[in-house]
């Protein structure tokens, strides 16, 4: 997909590039990110970092992008967030996002996300944006509502992790919607 680096009052999201590989390393072995995250086993290599970047910033991949979440003042790599599983035909995509636990309660993703889903709907055509949540991750459920997205309701069994299966939540948001 590959869209341009955005600027929020206080963020600046940038695309994935090699340099972010110990960033990413870091933020996908942590436990706290990774606590809700059913579709992998936290990193424990390096390569797996490479990996994600090699995934999410080729443009062999056009249905994909993800940005690192940047303090505009600091500097400081604090989460990432971005699409996935874009669906031309029907003009539907799924969020992604994570930030690590120091980071949380200050409003950090509301903001990267409001920026992305505008792009999304007033320059992608994009109609829907989906988001699927554990069960457990109230403050994801809390930062969808607060961002306008509906529970449509549980998607039984979505995921198997470690033996298990794992209920989620479907969230979805349309355009029309979108203030």
């Amino acid at each position: 997909m590959n869209w341009d680096n955005i600027g929020t009052q206080r963020l600046v999201l940038k695309g994935l590039e090699a340099s972010d590989d110990e960033f990413i390393f870091r933020q996908f072995s942590d436990e706290y990110v990774c606590r809700y995250l059913y579709d992998a086993e936290p990193f424990t290599d390096i390569d797996e970092a490479r990996q994600l970047i090699g995934h999410f910033g080729s443009d062999r991949n056009p249905t994909v992008n993800r940005w690192v979440i940047v303090d505009k003042v600091t500097g400081q790599k604090l989460g990432t967030c971005g699409f996935h599983c874009w669906d031309k035909e029907n003009n539907c995509i799924e969020v992604g996002y994570d930030l690590r636990e120091e980071h949380g309660r200050k409003g950090i993703m509301t903001e990267a996300l409001t920026a992305i889903i505008d792009i999304a709907f007033s320059e992608k055509g994009i109609n829907r944006i989906q988001a699927f949540t554990s069960l457990d991750n109230v403050a994801s459920c809390r930062l969808l509502e607060k961002l306008g997205f509906t529970n449509e309701g549980i998607i039984r069994e979505k995921h198997l992790f470690r033996g298990r299966y794992y209920d989620h939540y479907c969230y979805s948001l349309l355009k029309r919607e979108w203030a």
